[in-house]
């Protein structure tokens, strides 16, 4: 089983992520868990959500102690916290346009691999505006292939056309793919 926690604050779409995650990954045939925990004044406030992909039915229900990949939405929440419980086989990913070693410094993540993908710019350049949320699950999704891009893009598509129409959808999808290539592993 691969186990994931978002960190991010409430509107930045992490639940969002989370939720398109679970639902392309369903379309294969796997089991899925995608869920939320934050208070009823989540706006701005740090949340996490959890995402659990399983060849095998998955009976845990409860939030993600010890996962496989942490991913930072939010640069302004790194420290040792977001890290707890990863181990040094896992792998974080944040959204930063700072080194890995300053990364490393404010979460004390010294052994395991470190991700990062300037998700806010590709966001702006791409959407217009800092929703960093669908770049970042393009960057997850080239440190962990959990799913194939082109899945993912027909639940995007599924899903945003009708919401908020061609031109945002295939900013998001461009969104994605930048991120996807511009990812960067130490």
């Amino acid at each position: 089983m691969i186990e994931i926690r978002w960190h991010g604050r409430g509107g930045q779409g992490a639940k969002t992520a989370a939720q398109f995650l679970a639902e392309a990954t369903l379309d294969t045939g796997k089991y899925i868990q995608a869920f939320p925990e934050y208070g009823p004044e989540r706006a701005g406030a740090p949340i996490r959500t959890y995402n659990r992909i399983s060849t095998q039915p998955i009976d845990l229900h409860c939030g993600v102690t010890n996962p496989g990949y942490v991913v930072v939405i939010d640069p302004t929440l790194l420290s040792p916290a977001v890290v707890e419980g990863l181990s040094d086989k896992g792998m974080l990913l944040v959204n930063t346009s700072e080194s890995v070693d300053s990364v490393r410094q404010k979460t004390g993540f010294k052994e395991g691999k470190v991700a990062t993908v300037d998700a806010t710019k590709i966001s702006l350049d791409t959407l217009g505006r800092p929703m960093p949320n669908m770049p970042m699950l393009g960057a997850l999704l080239k440190i962990a292939p959990l799913v194939e891009l082109d899945a993912l893009y027909e639940k995007i598509k599924a899903k945003f056309l009708k919401k908020i129409g061609e031109e945002k959808t295939k900013a998001n999808i461009a969104g994605i793919k930048r991120a996807y290539e511009e990812v960067k592993i130490e």
